[in-house]
Order: C-alpha cells, then sequence, then structure tokens
C-alpha cells in the first residue's frame, strides 16, 4: 500500500467475501478489491497441493477466495506496497490460510521465488496511463495504473510457470490485444472469457488464460453476463445465479 496504507486502524475496513467464508482488512480510501478479485479467484483451475504464485496480490482478495475454495495449496502472494503486502499476511492469519506474502518488484522477484508454479494469477492495472489520466491515492493509482507495462506482468508469469502450467488473468477488455501479444510465443492454449455487466452491452472486461507451452486453438467463449435485466434497478443485488453462485458460495468458473 506504500505510503497510502501506512495510517490508523481506524482507515481499515472489514469485508466480507465468499458469503462471509473470508474476511479481508482494507484500507477505506485505498484500492479496494471487489467482484472481479473473486472472479479470478474462481477462473483458476488449481487443485490441492499445488502452487500458487499471485503477482500484485493487494491485500489478498483474490489469493485467499482461491484459498477457500481449494485445500492445501501452496499459495504465495507478490505485493510492491509495504502497507498492502502487511495487510494480505494479516488477512491470511485472520482467515487462517497458509500463505506467504513477498513484498517485491515483479520486474526483481527475489531468488527464493525463482521456482516453479502450477498456477500464476494476476490482475494487472486497468488502465494504460499513456491513455488516461491518474488518480491522486498512491495505492489506488497502483493499482490502476501503475508503472509496470502488461508485457512485464505476463513476462514474469511465463517464467515462473512450470511446463503446462496455466496463467490467468482479469483485465479491460481493451487491453485484450496487447495482453495476446505479449504472450506470443510465451503462453499458448490461451482462452478468452469476455465478461458483460448485462445482456446486449458489449463486454467491459475479460479473463483471459493461457497455458505454457499450450499448443491448442485459440479459444473465444460467449461473454459472460454478469447482472441480470437490462439495467439496475433499485438497491439491491441483481447478479445472475450463476455469477452469484461464484461470489457467495466460491464455485469454480470454468474455462
Amino acid at each position: 500500500m506504500s505510503r497510502g496504507t501506512d495510517r490508523p486502524e481506524v482507515d481499515i475496513t472489514r469485508d466480507a467475501f465468499l458469503g462471509g467464508r473470508i474476511t479481508l482488512m482494507q484500507p477505506r480510501g485505498g484500492y479496494r478489491a471487489g467482484a472481479d478479485s473473486v472472479m479470478l479467484a474462481a477462473a483458476v483451475p488449481a487443485r490441492s497441493g499445488e502452487a500458487v504464485l499471485e503477482l500484485g496480490c493487494g491485500t489478498g482478495a483474490a489469493l485467499l477466495c482461491l484459498g477457500a475454495r481449494v485445500p492445501d495449496l501452496r499459495l504465495t502472494g507478490v505485493e510492491l506496497q509495504p502497507g498492502y503486502a502487511d495487510l494480505a499476511r494479516r488477512n491470511a492469519a485472520l482467515n487462517h490460510i497458509p500463505a506467504e506474502v513477498v513484498e517485491a518488484d515483479l520486474r526483481a522477484l527475489p531468488p527464493d521465488l525463482k521456482r516453479p508454479f502450477d498456477h500464476v494469477l494476476f490482475n494487472p492495472p486497468y488502465y494504460d496511463r499513456r491513455h488516461s489520466v491518474p488518480v491522486s491515492d498512491p495505492g489506488r493509482e497502483t493499482a490502476f495504473g501503475g508503472e509496470t507495462v502488461l508485457a512485464d506482468w505476463i513476462d514474469a508469469a511465463a517464467r515462473r510457470l512450470r511446463r503446462r502450467g496455466t496463467a490467468t488473468l482479469i483485465l479491460r477488455i481493451e487491453r485484450v490485444p496487447e495482453a495476446l501479444v505479449a504472450m506470443e510465443g510465451r503462453l499458448g492454449s490461451l482462452a478468452l472469457l469476455p465478461l458483460a455487466s448485462r445482456g446486449g452491452r458489449p463486454p467491459e472486461r475479460a479473463i483471459l488464460r493461457g497455458v505454457k507451452l499450450g499448443r491448442a486453438a485459440f479459444r473465444l467463449h460467449p461473454p459472460l453476463v454478469l447482472h441480470e435485466g437490462a439495467r439496475h434497478e433499485g438497491d439491491r443485488e441483481d447478479y445472475c445465479a450463476f455469477v452469484k453462485d461464484i461470489l457467495r458460495n466460491g464455485r469454480e468458473l470454468p474455462i
């Protein structure tokens, strides 16, 4: 969280994920994890006993949601900002999910992290700051913009994967071409699941998965529609039943 979360405890909230199975301490005014982190965790095809690495783990939302869904994983998170890394460690302890959290730049991982993982997941900054405006809070800016280019995230993931390991990320739809270019020659068997907020609307985000040394043809899935109805009606939750099962019950999202 860098300077952004070296703050008094009154600035920290406790938020429920997976219907209360996970409690997450988050900065009240900084970057706050939400449904995207849960959807990302649901899309990782991990099985008990495997090693998982999250790049840019923030306060640990995706990593811990994955750990709640799949028991006995060897979980490791990398986080650049000290305050967020500290909260991720505290959140792992709070939820009784063993996880190693390393404070590091993904472009220069420490030697003990240069080992193979079965799965790597990441939620890179949504915006390319060459074409967007930064925000003032340092924690939110690192999450939304940041200075590490998307190709570096994908390079770090590909380097850490063992043969046939998977890299899974969630990103804005306009950054998909950039990601596909960066994956060329590094990851194969690519599968893309667009996420649309409502039926009839163009997707705004997507989940993308690649396999190290994968050779299967590219697969484009039909968009997953997150909400019921043509528009939001009043102050109530309107996720479709399948998405609600993911967000509340920890259902897997097969891709």
